[in-house]
Protein backbone atom coordinates (compact mmCIF):
# COMPACT_ATOMS: atom_id res chain seq x y z
CA UNK A 1 0.00 0.00 0.00
CA UNK A 2 1.55 3.49 -0.89
CA UNK A 3 1.10 6.01 1.29
CA UNK A 4 1.19 9.35 -0.02
CA UNK A 5 4.37 12.02 0.94
CA UNK A 6 1.76 15.01 1.14
CA UNK A 7 -1.66 15.90 0.71
CA UNK A 8 -2.51 17.51 -2.17
CA UNK A 9 -4.97 20.21 -0.88
CA UNK A 10 -3.12 23.03 1.77
CA UNK A 11 0.18 23.85 3.36
CA UNK A 12 2.01 21.62 5.43
CA UNK A 13 1.83 22.57 9.03
CA UNK A 14 -0.79 25.08 8.72
CA UNK A 15 -4.27 24.21 9.17
CA UNK A 16 -7.13 24.83 6.20
CA UNK A 17 -9.54 27.35 5.96
CA UNK A 18 -12.24 27.94 3.97
CA UNK A 19 -10.45 28.14 0.85
CA UNK A 20 -8.97 24.38 1.55
CA UNK A 21 -12.03 23.33 2.75
CA UNK A 22 -13.61 24.61 -0.60
CA UNK A 23 -10.93 23.10 -2.20
CA UNK A 24 -11.61 19.59 -0.67
CA UNK A 25 -15.54 19.63 -1.25
CA UNK A 26 -15.08 20.17 -5.08
CA UNK A 27 -13.10 16.98 -5.26
CA UNK A 28 -16.06 15.18 -3.64
CA UNK A 29 -18.21 13.01 -6.23
CA UNK A 30 -21.38 11.29 -5.78
CA UNK A 31 -20.29 7.88 -6.30
CA UNK A 32 -23.66 5.76 -5.13
CA UNK A 33 -27.25 6.49 -3.96
CA UNK A 34 -28.84 7.17 -1.05
CA UNK A 35 -32.11 6.67 -2.31
CA UNK A 36 -31.69 3.45 -3.90
CA UNK A 37 -29.15 1.68 -2.01
CA UNK A 38 -30.70 2.36 1.60
CA UNK A 39 -34.32 3.93 1.40
CA UNK A 40 -35.42 1.52 -0.99
CA UNK A 41 -34.67 -0.81 1.45
CA UNK A 42 -36.63 1.21 4.11
CA UNK A 43 -39.32 1.64 2.41
CA UNK A 44 -40.65 -2.44 2.26
CA UNK A 45 -40.31 -2.25 6.15
CA UNK A 46 -43.08 -0.31 6.87
CA UNK A 47 -45.51 -2.99 6.63
CA UNK A 48 -43.33 -4.74 9.48
CA UNK A 49 -41.82 -1.81 11.49
CA UNK A 50 -42.44 2.03 12.57
CA UNK A 51 -40.25 4.18 10.25
CA UNK A 52 -39.96 7.98 10.72
CA UNK A 53 -37.98 10.61 9.86
CA UNK A 54 -35.76 11.83 12.64
CA UNK A 55 -34.43 15.18 11.15
CA UNK A 56 -33.29 15.86 7.24
CA UNK A 57 -29.37 16.74 5.96
CA UNK A 58 -29.17 19.85 3.72
CA UNK A 59 -25.94 20.58 1.65
CA UNK A 60 -26.98 22.49 -1.17
CA UNK A 61 -28.24 21.63 -3.47
CA UNK A 62 -28.68 17.84 -1.85
CA UNK A 63 -31.14 17.41 0.75
CA UNK A 64 -31.43 14.02 3.03
CA UNK A 65 -33.94 12.32 4.99
CA UNK A 66 -32.45 10.66 8.34
CA UNK A 67 -34.63 8.09 8.67
CA UNK A 68 -35.44 5.60 11.75
CA UNK A 69 -36.96 2.26 12.49
CA UNK A 70 -38.34 1.49 15.21
CA UNK A 71 -40.25 -1.48 16.87
CA UNK A 72 -43.91 -1.58 16.11
CA UNK A 73 -44.89 -3.48 19.50
CA UNK A 74 -42.82 -0.69 21.46
CA UNK A 75 -43.34 -0.92 25.16
CA UNK A 76 -42.21 1.53 27.54
CA UNK A 77 -42.14 -1.53 30.16
CA UNK A 78 -39.02 -2.93 28.26
CA UNK A 79 -35.53 -1.93 27.63
CA UNK A 80 -34.11 -0.06 24.37
CA UNK A 81 -31.23 -1.26 22.48
CA UNK A 82 -29.96 1.30 19.76
CA UNK A 83 -28.25 0.23 16.18
CA UNK A 84 -26.60 2.71 14.20
CA UNK A 85 -25.08 2.30 10.65
CA UNK A 86 -23.29 4.41 8.56
CA UNK A 87 -21.81 7.14 11.15
CA UNK A 88 -18.75 7.16 8.35
CA UNK A 89 -20.48 6.58 5.01
CA UNK A 90 -17.77 5.03 3.24
CA UNK A 91 -17.87 1.87 6.10
CA UNK A 92 -20.38 0.22 3.56
CA UNK A 93 -20.94 -2.88 5.90
CA UNK A 94 -21.84 -1.03 8.78
CA UNK A 95 -25.12 0.50 6.43
CA UNK A 96 -25.58 -2.59 4.58
CA UNK A 97 -25.25 -5.24 7.73
CA UNK A 98 -27.57 -2.66 9.99
CA UNK A 99 -30.11 -3.05 6.88
CA UNK A 100 -29.97 -6.79 6.45
CA UNK A 101 -30.32 -7.33 10.39
CA UNK A 102 -33.67 -5.27 10.51
CA UNK A 103 -34.90 -6.98 7.28
CA UNK A 104 -33.61 -10.87 8.86
CA UNK A 105 -33.58 -10.76 12.68
CA UNK A 106 -35.10 -7.41 13.91
CA UNK A 107 -38.57 -9.26 14.30
CA UNK A 108 -36.97 -11.94 16.73
CA UNK A 109 -36.73 -9.41 19.42
CA UNK A 110 -40.19 -8.47 19.72
CA UNK A 111 -41.68 -7.90 23.33
CA UNK A 112 -37.68 -8.39 24.58
CA UNK A 113 -36.61 -5.44 23.58
CA UNK A 114 -37.81 -1.81 21.93
CA UNK A 115 -35.47 -1.84 18.88
CA UNK A 116 -34.55 1.74 17.28
CA UNK A 117 -32.10 1.07 14.28
CA UNK A 118 -30.66 3.92 11.98
CA UNK A 119 -29.22 2.39 9.43
CA UNK A 120 -27.03 5.30 7.90
CA UNK A 121 -26.69 8.83 9.97
CA UNK A 122 -24.54 10.02 7.17
CA UNK A 123 -25.97 10.10 3.82
CA UNK A 124 -23.95 12.59 1.95
CA UNK A 125 -21.02 11.07 2.78
CA UNK A 126 -22.09 7.48 2.12
CA UNK A 127 -22.76 8.70 -1.45
CA UNK A 128 -19.42 9.93 -1.90
CA UNK A 129 -17.83 6.62 -0.08
CA UNK A 130 -16.15 9.12 2.43
CA UNK A 131 -15.58 10.12 6.46
CA UNK A 132 -16.41 13.47 6.41
CA UNK A 133 -19.25 15.41 6.05
CA UNK A 134 -19.86 18.39 3.53
CA UNK A 135 -18.28 20.41 6.10
CA UNK A 136 -15.33 18.47 6.55
CA UNK A 137 -16.09 17.30 9.55
CA UNK A 138 -15.64 13.63 11.48
CA UNK A 139 -19.17 13.25 12.42
CA UNK A 140 -17.85 10.68 14.59
CA UNK A 141 -15.79 12.84 16.71
CA UNK A 142 -18.53 15.30 16.73
CA UNK A 143 -21.25 13.50 19.25
CA UNK A 144 -21.32 16.24 22.21
CA UNK A 145 -23.26 19.41 23.17
CA UNK A 146 -23.36 22.32 20.20
CA UNK A 147 -21.75 19.09 17.67
CA UNK A 148 -20.99 21.24 14.65
CA UNK A 149 -21.65 17.94 12.50
CA UNK A 150 -25.46 18.10 11.90
CA UNK A 151 -25.90 14.27 11.56
CA UNK A 152 -24.44 13.96 15.24
CA UNK A 153 -26.71 16.53 16.96
CA UNK A 154 -29.74 15.18 14.73
CA UNK A 155 -28.84 10.94 16.01
CA UNK A 156 -28.49 13.20 19.56
CA UNK A 157 -31.80 14.77 19.75
CA UNK A 158 -32.96 11.64 18.56
CA UNK A 159 -31.87 9.27 21.50
CA UNK A 160 -32.29 12.31 23.83
CA UNK A 161 -35.65 11.06 25.40
CA UNK A 162 -34.80 7.63 25.87
CA UNK A 163 -31.31 7.93 27.92
CA UNK A 164 -31.88 6.51 30.98
CA UNK A 165 -33.70 3.40 29.27
CA UNK A 166 -31.04 1.80 27.04
CA UNK A 167 -29.94 -1.48 27.69
CA UNK A 168 -27.24 -1.67 24.68
CA UNK A 169 -25.97 0.25 21.60
CA UNK A 170 -24.13 -1.26 18.92
CA UNK A 171 -22.19 0.97 16.38
CA UNK A 172 -21.18 -0.78 13.23
CA UNK A 173 -18.05 0.51 11.44
CA UNK A 174 -15.11 -0.38 8.81
CA UNK A 175 -11.57 -0.05 9.38
CA UNK A 176 -9.80 0.20 5.46
CA UNK A 177 -6.79 0.69 3.83
CA UNK A 178 -8.19 4.17 2.78
CA UNK A 179 -7.99 4.83 6.53
CA UNK A 180 -4.06 4.94 6.02
CA UNK A 181 -4.18 6.36 2.18
CA UNK A 182 -6.74 8.58 2.16
CA UNK A 183 -8.25 10.01 5.60
CA UNK A 184 -5.34 10.21 7.97
CA UNK A 185 -3.55 11.97 5.73
CA UNK A 186 -6.44 14.26 5.19
CA UNK A 187 -7.10 13.92 8.52
CA UNK A 188 -3.14 15.56 9.28
CA UNK A 189 -3.61 18.10 6.59
CA UNK A 190 -7.07 19.83 7.96
CA UNK A 191 -5.46 20.18 11.15
CA UNK A 192 -2.07 21.05 9.99
CA UNK A 193 -0.26 18.41 11.76
CA UNK A 194 2.52 16.02 10.84
CA UNK A 195 1.06 12.69 9.57
CA UNK A 196 2.47 9.66 10.98
CA UNK A 197 1.95 6.55 9.02
CA UNK A 198 -0.08 3.28 10.70
CA UNK A 199 -1.14 -0.08 10.08
CA UNK A 200 -4.39 -1.54 8.99
CA UNK A 201 -5.18 -4.85 11.38
CA UNK A 202 -6.55 -7.79 9.12
CA UNK A 203 -9.54 -8.83 10.24
CA UNK A 204 -12.51 -7.71 12.51
CA UNK A 205 -12.28 -6.11 16.15
CA UNK A 206 -14.04 -4.18 19.07
CA UNK A 207 -13.81 -0.95 21.14
CA UNK A 208 -14.98 -0.40 24.27
CA UNK A 209 -14.95 2.30 26.57
CA UNK A 210 -12.31 2.58 28.91
CA UNK A 211 -15.12 3.45 31.53
CA UNK A 212 -17.33 0.67 31.08
CA UNK A 213 -15.62 -2.31 29.47
CA UNK A 214 -17.97 -4.83 29.85
CA UNK A 215 -15.27 -7.64 28.79
CA UNK A 216 -17.21 -10.66 28.91
CA UNK A 217 -19.51 -8.69 26.52
CA UNK A 218 -17.21 -7.86 24.17
CA UNK A 219 -15.89 -11.13 23.86
CA UNK A 220 -19.60 -12.74 23.35
CA UNK A 221 -19.50 -10.43 20.29
CA UNK A 222 -16.08 -11.51 19.05
CA UNK A 223 -16.78 -15.20 19.59
CA UNK A 224 -19.90 -14.41 17.54
CA UNK A 225 -18.33 -13.24 14.29
CA UNK A 226 -15.03 -15.25 14.78
CA UNK A 227 -17.75 -18.00 12.50
CA UNK A 228 -18.35 -15.73 10.23
CA UNK A 229 -14.62 -13.68 9.32
CA UNK A 230 -11.14 -13.84 11.08
CA UNK A 231 -10.31 -11.48 14.67
CA UNK A 232 -7.76 -9.46 13.63
CA UNK A 233 -4.53 -9.99 15.56
CA UNK A 234 -2.22 -7.54 17.54
CA UNK A 235 0.65 -5.95 16.17
CA UNK A 236 4.06 -6.52 16.93
CA UNK A 237 3.88 -4.34 19.66
CA UNK A 238 0.51 -5.85 21.36
CA UNK A 239 -1.60 -3.10 19.60
CA UNK A 240 -4.71 -3.04 17.02
CA UNK A 241 -4.49 0.73 15.16
CA UNK A 242 -2.01 2.27 17.79
CA UNK A 243 -4.48 1.36 21.03
CA UNK A 244 -3.19 -1.79 23.50
CA UNK A 245 -5.00 -5.13 23.16
CA UNK A 246 -7.32 -5.63 26.35
CA UNK A 247 -7.83 -9.18 24.59
CA UNK A 248 -7.82 -10.38 21.90
CA UNK A 249 -10.01 -8.62 18.84
CA UNK A 250 -10.80 -5.74 21.72
CA UNK A 251 -9.34 -2.55 21.78
CA UNK A 252 -10.87 0.17 24.75
CA UNK A 253 -11.14 4.34 23.62
CA UNK A 254 -12.58 6.98 25.89
CA UNK A 255 -15.92 7.00 24.16
CA UNK A 256 -17.04 10.48 25.60
CA UNK A 257 -14.12 12.11 25.85
CA UNK A 258 -13.45 11.60 22.18
CA UNK A 259 -17.17 12.31 21.28
CA UNK A 260 -18.08 8.82 19.82
CA UNK A 261 -20.63 7.50 18.65
CA UNK A 262 -21.41 5.00 21.31
CA UNK A 263 -21.28 7.08 23.69
CA UNK A 264 -24.68 9.04 23.59
CA UNK A 265 -26.98 6.42 25.11
CA UNK A 266 -25.18 6.03 28.26
CA UNK A 267 -26.15 2.11 27.81
CA UNK A 268 -24.77 -0.48 30.20
CA UNK A 269 -23.75 -2.56 26.79
CA UNK A 270 -21.39 -0.25 24.25
CA UNK A 271 -19.20 -1.68 21.44
CA UNK A 272 -18.11 -0.50 18.33
CA UNK A 273 -17.75 -2.63 15.67
CA UNK A 274 -14.40 -2.76 13.04
CA UNK A 275 -14.67 -4.56 10.00
CA UNK A 276 -11.80 -5.24 7.28
CA UNK A 277 -13.68 -5.51 4.09
CA UNK A 278 -10.23 -5.13 2.16
CA UNK A 279 -9.23 -8.61 3.53
CA UNK A 280 -8.50 -10.71 0.96
CA UNK A 281 -9.70 -13.52 3.12
CA UNK A 282 -13.35 -11.33 3.50
CA UNK A 283 -16.19 -11.17 0.68
CA UNK A 284 -18.61 -8.15 1.13
CA UNK A 285 -21.49 -10.36 2.06
CA UNK A 286 -19.15 -11.72 4.96
CA UNK A 287 -18.84 -8.28 6.23
CA UNK A 288 -22.87 -7.86 6.35
CA UNK A 289 -22.92 -11.04 7.93
CA UNK A 290 -20.20 -10.18 10.41
CA UNK A 291 -22.22 -7.13 11.16
CA UNK A 292 -25.14 -9.33 11.79
CA UNK A 293 -23.59 -11.78 14.05
CA UNK A 294 -22.32 -8.79 16.08
CA UNK A 295 -25.71 -6.91 16.52
CA UNK A 296 -27.46 -10.61 17.11
CA UNK A 297 -24.79 -11.42 19.72
CA UNK A 298 -25.03 -7.85 21.29
CA UNK A 299 -28.57 -8.21 21.54
CA UNK A 300 -28.70 -11.55 22.77
CA UNK A 301 -26.16 -11.43 25.80
CA UNK A 302 -27.79 -8.13 27.39
CA UNK A 303 -30.89 -9.63 27.33
CA UNK A 304 -29.47 -12.70 29.37
CA UNK A 305 -27.19 -10.24 31.64
CA UNK A 306 -30.31 -8.00 32.20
Amino acid sequence: MTTPAAYPIGTPGIAWGPAEVSAWLSLQVRQRSYADDVLSRIGPLRTRFDVSEYGRIDYSPDSYPLVAIRSRDWRDDLPVALVTGGIHGYETSGVHGALQFVEQHAADYAGRLNLLMVPCVSPWAYERIHRWNALAIDPNRSFREDSPAPESAALMRLVAPLVGRFLVHIDLHETTDTDESEFRPALAARDGLPYVPGTIPDGFYVVGDTENPQPAFQQAVIEAVSKVTHIAPADAHGEIIGSPVAAPGLILYALTRLGLCASITRARYTTTTEVYPDSPRATPAQCNDAQVAAVCAALDFALASA
